[in-house]
This record gives structure tokens, C-alpha cells and sequence, in this order.
């Protein structure tokens, strides 16, 4: 395969189910060392353009990189129970050998084909060769063009041309780190002491605060407006917004939360040299004004009612800023759907 994924395994795992796991009843996956199109460009243009040539210490650095993927994968999507118990499937079928995994890293490998072996004396064999990787999309969603192959010398060849690539130095095992993979991420039926979650969910988020602390600055203009408290607060959402593209201020009321989206637009207008459209509800639009006004912010307030005549056809503004956000809770409302495409479209930063 030139790709595989962990999330198209699921469309093919219960024909392996009822294999034995040795030698003459498992699936073997050849699966290819493969670069993103920006990776592929980078080469092609780089001044010192690889030779190609593997040894020991590169095998080691791509086999860690592709284990790296796997797990990413599994941060992809949205858990649920049926996928969780494909995941788990798929852990069994490498720990008791139905499925073994070799990753090729002599050459990057681009081939699709499918062998299988049969217990029929006209038709032992039979291949499918085309353009069907082993994923989600190329099983299931994406137009491919595979042909079967049922000629016997054809399938010998394509058998032999799969053998010589599976025996190569650099045809490396994978099976035991991809099980491992699969059982330290979430389809482990190990319950996790809640402390031990607590402690991971401080680590980030100290680590998170730390990090927006040390990367922005207050516009000095808000220096002597802001208590500590508050000011650490506005670099942290700064650091959230920037990262993430969106943050949301949610302190109770009377602890500055207007004082403190706008000193966070204004970081972003000064850093990042972005304007600010200000959504708020007719009432306040004055108060916004003043505070635009007062504090130097670039840009424009737009009182809620307006949002559906007026947004489709506004110029771009990176930072948009929303104020009670909570009245657009609906996503049916055509405000809230106004509001969603036009940051959308202009791929704006959101503060709420």
C-alpha cells in the first residue's frame, strides 16, 4: 500500500477475523514511507536534494516519524463507540498475528495491490491492482479504478514482485509498536486514575497560561487599567487566539470582561497590524464606540441587528469580536449563520 490509515482498517476487519494468525492464515500489509505534497516540493527544490539511500540511523528517524502519524490519526474525529471498537479489533488482529505490518523504506513505495490466496485448484490466486490505498477515502469515499487479475502467470509475477519487497533489509516490522500505539491511546479498557488526568490537565493548561505570560505585551495604554490578574488573563487569551483562532472570555459579571476583549483586540491590532469589527447588540453600540474610540482600536462597530444586510457584502476583517455571544446560541438563527460565514470566509480570528 502507498497509504494506510488506522481509520480505513474497519471496512476490512471482519474478513480477518476468522484467520488463524500463522503463517499460512494472516494478512501481511507492506505499508510505504510516503511524503506530504509540501514535503515532496521542499525536495524537489532543495540545494542539497537527498540521495535516497537508507542506512540504520534513517530507518530508525522515518520509523519513529511514521509512528508519530499513527497517533495523530487517532486524534483526528470525534470518538465514538463503534469506532472505538474497530480500533480495538484492529489492536487484537496485530497481537495474536492475523495482521502483520511491514513498513518499506528502501524507495517510496506508490503501489496498490491486493493478493489474495484461495483453496481452489483453477484459481489459487487472485490480485487487484489501481488506485485504492488501504484508507477510508480510498475504500470507501473517493472515485478509484481498481482492476482484478486472474490470469495465474500474472498473479505468480505480482506475487513474486510483493515477496522480494516484503524480505527487503529495509522492509522493517511494525506490528508490536503499532499494537503498542493503539493501546496507550483512549481504546484502552485500562480505567486511568482521575488524578493522574488531573495532573495532565494542569501540566497544559500552566503550561498554556506560562507561554501567552512570556510571548505578549500590554499596550501601554491599558498598563495602569488592568489589575494583575487581569492582564495575565488578556495574554493568555492572546495566546489562545493566536493558536487556535478563537477565544472565549467568560468571567462573571463585573470582572472587566469588556475592558479585557478589548485590550485583547488591541494586542492583536498592534502584533499582528489586524482590524477589528466589534458585533454587539444595539444597545451597547455606543458603549463600544467609546471604548474603540477611547483605546485606539482600527475598525468597526456593527450593532446584531444589522448582521444579516450588512456582512455579506463587508470588507475583510481579521479579528472579529462579539459581544453576548450567548444571544447566538441558536445555529439555526440567520444571524448566527450570517456571522459563521462571513468569519468563514475571511478566515477571521474570533474573540467571544
Amino acid at each position: 500500500m502507498g497509504y494506510f490509515n488506522l481509520w480505513g482498517w474497519k471496512l476490512v476487519d471482519d474478513l480477518v477475523d476468522d484467520l488463524e494468525g500463522t503463517e499460512e492464515s494472516r494478512v501481511r500489509l507492506l505499508v510505504g514511507m510516503h511524503s506530504s505534497p509540501a514535503e515532496e516540493v521542499k525536495a524537489a527544490l532543495s540545494l542539497q536534494p537527498e540521495d535516497g539511500t537508507v542506512d540504520h540511523s534513517r530507518a530508525n528517524q522515518m520509523r519513529k516519524r511514521v509512528a508519530e502519524d499513527f497517533r495523530n490519526q487517532l486524534l483526528v474525529g470525534a470518538p465514538s463507540n463503534q469506532s472505538e471498537a474497530a480500533l480495538r479489533r484492529l489492536r487484537d488482529q496485530l497481537l495474536s498475528g492475523k495482521l502483520v505490518v511491514k513498513l518499506h523504506l528502501s524507495m517510496q513505495l506508490h503501489a496498490k495491490l491486493y493478493l489474495f490466496e484461495r483453496d481452489d485448484a483453477h484459481v489459487p490466486k487472485i490480485g487487484y491492482v489501481g488506485s485504492s490505498n488501504l484508507t477510508l477515502a480510498g475504500i470507501q469515499k473517493q472515485a478509484e479504478l481498481n482492476i482484478d487479475v486472474l490470469d495465474q502467470d500474472a498473479t505468480v509475477k505480482l506475487s513474486e514482485w510483493f515477496e522480494r519487497r516484503w524480505n527487503e533489509r529495509y522492509s522493517l516490522d511494525i506490528t508490536k509498536e503499532l499494537a503498542q500505539i493503539l493501546d496507550e491511546s483512549w481504546i484502552n479498557e485500562k480505567l486511568i486514575d482521575p488524578y493522574l488526568i488531573y495532573l495532565k490537565i494542569a501540566y497544559h493548561l500552566s503550561s498554556e497560561a506560562r507561554a501567552g505570560v512570556s510571548e505578549f505585551s500590554l499596550p501601554k495604554v491599558f498598563e495602569d487599567k488592568l489589575f494583575d490578574f487581569q492582564a495575565a488573563a488578556v495574554k493568555i487569551a492572546a495566546h489562545h487566539l493566536n493558536r487556535r483562532g478563537g477565544v472565549m472570555i467568560g468571567d462573571v459579571v463585573g470582572l472587566g470582561k469588556t475592558l479585557l476583549s478589548t485590550a485583547l483586540a488591541r494586542v492583536f491590532e498592534d502584533d499582528y497590524g489586524a482590524e477589528t469589527l466589534i458585533i454587539c447588540p444595539k444597545n451597547l453600540t455606543k458603549m463600544w464606540e467609546s471604548y474603540r474610540t477611547t483605546y485606539g482600536l482600527r475598525g468597526q462597530v456593527l450593532s446584531m441587528s444589522k448582521v444579516q444586510r450588512e456582512l455579506p457584502n463587508m470588507r475583510r476583517y481579521r479579528l472579529v469580536l462579539i459581544d453576548e455571544s450567548h444571544n447566538l446560541r441558536n445555529r439555526e438563527g440567520k444571524k448566527y449563520r450570517a456571522i459563521r460565514e462571513y468569519i468563514e470566509r475571511n478566515d477571521s480570528k474570533c474573540i467571544l
